[in-house]
């Protein structure tokens, strides 16, 4: 006869018409249906509490359900266990499962407990505001380092179920101490994975970019849309997506536009003629500018910056509270100083001039009186070759 314990030996006594395995079962299914009614009431108590709060508690209660019912079914298995007329062996299997059942509710807890804590963390921030450095510094750190933590609490969850069995007991505590042979091997081939995770920890601590940073990397311009835990994602200008590992970021130079702030300086360059008026220019520009909304009022500047031998350069300092409104700014200073100059002054626009010179001329610097005395004769003009041209085109730039 096999030994079930005491309870399990008087539940045994008691329901002697039924078989044992019918008991089990029976027992297990009343110990779970106890289990949902618990927490049914629990949930509608809780529930009627955070009725009235805000969004955090109600998503609070949201993201506890599935820990919440796991550790009832646990309690619930754990006490129908105890009066089961289960055998040892079974009841051995039974124990296995649920220490498993509890390890994943633990490692469960602690995601939940992570993501709490990030929402109640970042509750106070908000990403919405143009300029935002601080925000977005926060709001990089909480995501890098939560998916950080959040994958050494799955890798702690994983390497304490390997060790509850014997025969993959050695892998889970080389998982855990990165220690043997066998994790040397594990170590080697997961070296980018492992290189890219410390990274991103960098990256987290220095911040050298952050969500929603304009950068450029590799002649591309973009903002920083995403940070995982081993590669960045960067929204381009045109709507696609650079996918950048982590370790990019650290050993390879890049720029950043919004790193201390998002206000930037962009350069116009205007070409002219040198009969362009800079003057007037320059009050032109202010008049753009002061009409601008795209303008943020602090820079505005007009230079000639160079003498080239058929025109001259003339840059335009502007600024803007963003990227994007400093690229359109300096658009549409293009588009109005041009069409200025064509509507007021067309003469200031570069072009090539050209200057009549008398080919005969050179004949009559020689000292030779015969020469002009041919000139006056009408029969040494008609003399003259039928493709010989008077008069000659030499182009060269006025300076």
């Amino acid at each position: 006869m096999t030994d079930f314990g005491p309870l399990g030996q008087r539940v045994q006594d008691f329901l002697w018409w039924l078989p044992p395995w019918a008991i089990d079962l029976a027992l297990l299914v009343i110990a779970l249906a106890l289990a949902g009614v618990v927490y049914q009431l629990v949930a509608r108590v809780a529930i009627r509490l955070v009725g009235s709060a805000d969004l955090f508690w109600r998503a609070l209660v949201a993201r506890t359900e599935g820990p919440m019912r796991l550790g009832l079914a646990i309690l619930a298995v754990a006490a129908a266990m105890t009066v089961a007329p289960l055998p040892a062996e079974h009841a051995a299997i039974g124990h296995r499962i649920l220490l498993l059942a509890v390890i994943v509710l633990l490692g469960w807890v602690a995601l939940t407990a992570l993501e709490i804590w990030v929402t109640v963390y970042l509750h106070r921030f908000t990403a919405d505001a143009a300029d935002n450095p601080l925000a977005r510094k926060h709001i990089t750190q909480t995501r890098i380092l939560r998916r950080v933590a959040a994958t050494l609490i799955i890798l702690v969850t994983v390497s304490a179920g390997l060790m509850t069995f014997d025969a993959v007991r050695q892998y889970g505590v080389s998982l855990l101490a990165s220690a043997g042979a066998a994790s040397i091997v594990v170590a080697l081939a997961l070296q980018p994975l492992l290189k890219n995770i410390f990274a991103g920890i960098q990256l987290a601590v220095t911040q050298p970019i952050r969500i929603g940073d304009a950068v450029i990397v590799e002649n591309e311009w973009g903002n920083v849309e995403d940070i995982t835990t081993t590669y960045v994602v960067l929204r381009l200008w045109d709507w696609r997506r650079l996918v950048v590992p982590l370790s990019y970021f650290i050993e390879k130079p890049f720029q950043n536009w919004s790193r201390e702030g998002t206000e930037l300086i962009g350069t116009v360059m205007l070409y002219a003629d040198y009969t362009a008026p800079v003057a007037v220019l320059r009050n032109k520009l202010t008049e753009i500018l002061q009409a601008s909304p795209l303008w943020d009022r602090k820079v505005a500047s007009l230079q000639v910056t160079d003498l080239r031998d058929n025109a001259m350069e003339i840059r335009m300092l502007v600024s803007a509270s963003t990227a994007g409104r400093v690229f359109d700014l300096r658009c549409e200073l293009r588009e109005k100083m041009v069409e200025y100059l064509q509507a007021a002054h067309p003469s200031a626009l570069p072009r090539w001039r050209g200057e009549i010179s008398d080919a005969r001329r050179s004949v009559a610097s020689d000292g030779n009186g015969a020469a002009a005395s041919r000139r006056e004769r009408p029969e040494a003009r008609a003399d003259a070759r039928p493709d010989a041209r008077p008069d000659a085109w030499t182009e060269r730039p006025r300076v």
